[in-house]
Order: structure tokens, then C-alpha cells, then sequence
């Protein structure tokens, strides 16, 4: 397995619509490396998931887990999932506003308003279809994931970029966490 070098904000990857994995590929060794390559990545990282245009792999898939994240503390856990292929639906029209980064605008965080509750239709990745119902936490980050296959990050769903701030100042000042001297 390797870390992979993650795309930021600029890099033309992360605004382009993924291609879909053709299902007789899911088990070919590549696809297979990418994804055990994205999950040893996100770890490194700290992320809560990652999605392959990220590292620079214009694909649909993602891959997210939370546990014991130093990122996320109090987050509720969220096994490790791999998405191929996905489609989210929203189960309902209420959204929630909260806090969200991301590994391809480090040290970036902004307030962004998400479905509640979504369905999520995929393949894992032994090509097994996946059809169920996400909530809370774990829809936002299926949605936050997901988005990068559209094109899309954090910043471009926030309401008013207000919110918009560094990490070091979102810890100081929105979570109370003492900062280190200016």
C-alpha cells in the first residue's frame, strides 16, 4: 500500500465529473490497489473519507471511516465503507448546518447545510450492491464524499462563506480549544 499525493483546491481533477467503474472491473487488481491505497491515505491523514479524484484518479469511488479520529472527537463512528459507483438521494427535506474540512483545502473549515437523512445505492468493493439509509453524521459525510464525484467541494455548498475560516481560528474561537501563540 502507499500514500497518495492529495489534490488541492485549483488542481483541475477535483472539478471534473468521475467516470463510473465498469462493475466487471471492480475485482481487477488496480481498482483493488487504489482503494486499499485511499483507505491507508484518509488514515494518514486523519480524514473522515476520501474520494479517488482527490488523489488525482478521475474514478467514482470513495472510501470513509470514523473511528477514534483525532479530527473528528466527538463524531459518532462510522465503520469503514467503500462506495463504488454511488448515488445519494435525499430521504427528506430537512438539512443541518455544521462544520466541515476537507483534505484537498487543508486547514479550511466552513459551515455547510446537509440532507439529514439519505439513501445510498452502490457497490462495495467486492461488487456486492449496497442499498441503505444514512443519517445524521454519517450522511453528511457520504455527501460531502460524494460530492467530489460531481465536481464539487465543501466550499461551493455553503450558504455564505461567513463561516469560512482556518483551522487554527476555527479551533480557537468556534470549539475553544487554546491556540498556540501568533
Amino acid at each position: 500500500m502507499a500514500i497518495l499525493k492529495v489534490a488541492r483546491l485549483g488542481h483541475p481533477v477535483l472539478r471534473q465529473i468521475a467516470e463510473p467503474v465498469p462493475l466487471e472491473g471492480i475485482g481487477a487488481a488496480a481498482v483493488q490497489q487504489l482503494i486499499d491505497d485511499m483507505i491507508e491515505t484518509m488514515i494518514e491523514y486523519d480524514g473522515a473519507g476520501l474520494a479517488a479524484p482527490q488523489v488525482h484518479v478521475s474514478k467514482q469511488i470513495v472510501v470513509f471511516e470514523v473511528e477514534g479520529n483525532p479530527r473528528y472527537p466527538k463524531a459518532e463512528s462510522i465503520p469503514l465503507t467503500v462506495l463504488i459507483n454511488p448515488k445519494i438521494t435525499p430521504l427528506t427535506t430537512d438539512m443541518e448546518e455544521d462544520w466541515e474540512g476537507c483534505l484537498s483545502l487543508p486547514d479550511l473549515r466552513g459551515k455547510v447545510p446537509r440532507y439529514t437523512q439519505v439513501r445510498v445505492e452502490a457497490y462495495d468493493r467486492k461488487g456486492k450492491r449496497l442499498n441503505y439509509v444514512a443519517k445524521k453524521f454519517q450522511a453528511r459525510v457520504a455527501q460531502h464524499e460524494c460530492d467530489h464525484l460531481i465536481g464539487t467541494v465543501f466550499v461551493d455548498r455553503m450558504r455564505s462563506l461567513e463561516s469560512l475560516c482556518f483551522l487554527r481560528e476555527f479551533q480557537r474561537y468556534q470549539i475553544g480549544e487554546p491556540a498556540d501563540r501568533d
